[in-house]
Formats: structure tokens, sequence, C-alpha cells
């Protein structure tokens, strides 16, 4: 690659373009978390215990999205690739191979979960009260991972095909109804009979429903350019489906591994106490709100450096992605100033105890001065790696760093050390340190530079 002249990257433009992919994805994010964070008090006013059933209940969700999440960020490489070449035949190809990949996955885990939901419980508590209050959550909630199959694919290609809008328009739709149903099922109102933790299920499992339902509608849309005949979504060639997989099965696996350590945090840190997990659940309802904002640069930059790979344009790439590693972690530092700043009247709004608030207090203090840190690492992996096809090596170093780091960390922390819940997640987030040194060094290196669609 000739590297001589330097690439000179027009700011302004920049700026427009990645305020039109970002901004929405934003939204979207902001959207999400706030929601999620008013489910998560409304669940905190039935009690700690109740808070912390919802948290070891919703593991298997996280798991099973983010697995989806990471196929479908494998197979979003050539989505965005494609769109660069205009080539939306191929599109379709690709989404209807992400959805058939999704429905299976839905399956494996709707049997997971609906027929050894105590087993997969008792994973992350060891408290039968605790256990018995998530248990119809969790069978409720099963009938989301078939919903999760089309709806998931379809927002990752309108996000790579960057109309942006209209998953955020989706979201905002989807959420507020999963919020008034909360409202209604949980405390039985306007009728509705008192459901308590199992009126959460029931609320998510109606609004994932309009989910799927608006994803369609938008989708056959004739200007999305996903509307085609149906031989258009299954006609595969194995040469694509070899590159797809080869592609997305290290995005999987990343995800998955990934997630699988991180619920492996609340395995250790519920064993600290009720308190200390609740506050955690609380700390992290308020974090994502911030976070998720913050990683739609993440996003963006997966869509922008694909786009401009899919052109065959290398050198601009490298340089665009250097410019957006920079514009991503000044967000990160600013957003986490955020949750520094907004960590204790936002604890506040939590009926949690008084020792409980203090926790979640200093767990957003750790959490707010790490996160520039922690956006560096994860744009380098969703972003810069992926956008460019190294997602092997994307997936060995987030994995590596998971395992081998993080998830002993978590456990010494909770049951050798006998730290503070706050302590605990400052060790934790130790790992990005320990990523963000290895993702350095294969950015400089410029090998994830890959034009994947080549011959396509």
């Amino acid at each position: 690659m000739n590297t001589s002249d330097p690439i000179t990257i027009e700011n302004k433009a920049l700026f427009e373009k990645l305020a039109k992919i970002a901004v929405p994805i934003a939204i979207q994010g902001v959207v999400s978390g706030t929601l999620g964070l008013i489910d998560t008090i409304m669940v905190g006013f039935l009690g700690e215990a109740e808070l912390a059933a919802v948290g070891i209940a919703t593991q298997i969700f996280f798991i099973h999205y983010l697995f989806l999440f990471g196929f479908t960020s494998g197979t979003a490489t050539f989505v965005a690739q494609f769109y660069g070449t205009r080539d939306t035949k191929n599109i379709r190809k690709v989404l209807g191979f992400a959805i058939a990949v999704a429905f299976c996955v839905g399956l494996f885990f709707f049997a997971l979960s609906f027929f050894f939901t105590e087993q997969i419980l008792r994973i992350y508590s060891d408290n039968p009260a605790v256990i018995a209050m998530a248990v119809p959550y969790v069978r409720v909630g099963s009938i989301t991972f078939f919903f999760l199959a089309v709806s998931n694919p379809l927002e990752m290609a309108f996000k790579a095909t960057q109309q942006t809008k209209i998953p955020m328009m989706i979201s905002v739709m989807v959420f507020s109804t999963n919020t008034f149903l909360n409202y209604v099922f949980i405390f039985g109102k306007f009728g509705a009979p008192e459901m308590g933790v199992t009126g959460a299920a029931v609320a998510t499992a109606i609004a994932r429903f309009l989910e799927i339902s608006l994803s369609i509608v938008f989708a056959t849309r004739k200007n999305t350019g996903l509307v085609g005949p149906f031989s258009d979504f299954i006609g595969w060639n194995r040469d694509m489906l070899k590159r797809i997989v080869k592609n997305a099965l290290p995005t999987t696996c990343n995800e998955l591994f990934w997630s699988i350590g991180t619920s492996l945090y609340v395995a250790a840190f519920s064993r600290i106490g009720t308190t200390s997990y609740a506050s955690f659940q609380a700390a992290q309802s308020i974090n994502s709100i911030f976070s998720f904002a913050a990683f739609s640069i993440g996003d963006a930059t997966l869509i922008l450096v694909g786009e401009k790979l899919g052109e065959g344009d290398k050198e601009y790439a490298y340089a665009l992605g250097k410019k957006l590693l920079k514009i991503g972690t000044i967000f990160g530092v600013l957003f986490g100033l955020l949750v520094v700043a907004f960590a204790y009247p936002m604890i506040h709004l939590f009926a949690l105890s008084a020792t409980g608030k203090a926790y979640g207090f200093k767990i957003l203090l750790v959490y707010g001065l790490t996160m520039g840190l922690n956006l560096y690492d994860g744009i380098n992996i969703t972003g810069i790696l992926r956008g460019g096809g190294d997602t092997r090596f994307a997936m060995f170093a987030e994995v590596g760093c998971i395992w081998c780091v993080a998830v002993p960390l978590a456990f010494a922390a909770a049951l050798w050390w006998h730290l503070p819940i706050y302590l605990a997640v400052l060790c934790v987030r130790g790992n990005d340190l320990v990523e963000g040194i290895i993702l350095t060094k294969r950015f400089l290196s410029k090998k994830w530079l890959n034009r994947v669609i080549t011959g396509l």
C-alpha cells in the first residue's frame, strides 16, 4: 500500500456524514437505555430481591442478543461493502442468510430457556427466592427469540446501508410501548392483573412483537433497497456463504464468549450479596444510557470504513479509521464525565437501601472515569477490525482478555479478596487497559484492511 502522500480528510464533510449516521444510532441507544432504566426503576419499587431476579433472568437474553449481534456484525461487513458498490441484490442475499441463521439460533435458545430454566438460573444465583421469581420471566420472554430472528438482521441492514433513522424510529415506538406496558402489567393498572416481575416479561414480549411488525413494514418500502423477489433472499452461492461464515463465525464466537464471560461477572457479583448486586444492576442501567450513545461512533465507524473498503480505497479507509478513533475516544471521555456528573441524582431514583445507593454511586464513578478507554477498545473491535473483515483477530483479542483477565479478576475480587462491589467492578475494568495495548498494535499494523467482497 502506498502511504507516501498523507490522506486529507475534510472535517466538515466527515462530521456531516458522521452526524447523519451516528446521531440516529445515538438517539436509539439513549431511548433504549433511558426506558430500560425506567423499567429497572419500576421493578426496583417491588424490592431488591425482585430487581436481582430480573437481573439474573435477563442474562440468557443478554447472551442471545449478543450472539445475534456478533453474527449480524459479521454480515454487516459485507452489507456495508456491497453498499459501497451499490449492489442491492447481494445485500438482500446476505440479509436472507442472516435471518435464516438467526431463526435457527432462536430455536436453540427457546428450547434451552423454556425447558432448562432453573438449571440456567442456578448458574447466576444461589438464592431460591430470587430464582423462583426469575423462572416465569424467562419462560414468558422466551418467545422473543423468534421475533428477534427477523428484527435484528433487518436493523443491521438498515444501519449498514446508512438508513439509521429507521431503526431509531422503531426503537422509540417499541421502547415507549414497553415502558407503558411495564407500568400496566407490573403494577396491575387499567384493569390488568398485578403480575410483578412476570409482568415485565409480558410487556417485553408484546413490545418485541411490535418491533418485528414495524421492521417488516419499513423494510418493504421500495426506497429501502431491501425489497425484491423471494429468490433474491435465498439465492446464495457457495463462495458467498463460505466467506460470510468465515467472517461472521469469529464475530459470533466473539460476542458469545464475551457475553458469557461478562454474565459470569453477574455470577461473581451476585455472591457478594443481594444489596451489592442490586446496586450493580441499577448502576448498569444508568451507565447504559451514556454508553449506548457513545458507542454509536463504533457502529458508524464500521459503516463508513466498510463503505470505503468496498470502494477499494484502503489508504482513505486507514486515515478515516484513525480519525474516527480519536473522535470516538474524545466522545467517550465526555460521556464518561456526564456519567460522573449525573451519578448521584440518578442512583437516588432507585428504591435501594442507603448502602445500595452508596455502592451504586461509586460503581458509576468507576464507569465514568474509564469510559474513554472502554470506547476506544469498542471502536477498534466493532468498527475498525470488523469493518475491515479482521474478525478473527478481534475475537482472539477481546475474548482472550475477557477470559484470561476480567473473569478471573471478578471471581478473585468477589470470592477470595472479598472486596466491596465497586472495587470489584474497578478490578474488572482493568481489562480495558490490556485490551487497548493489543488493539493499538493491530491497528497500526494495517493488517485489518481487507476488501471481503472481491470476486462476489
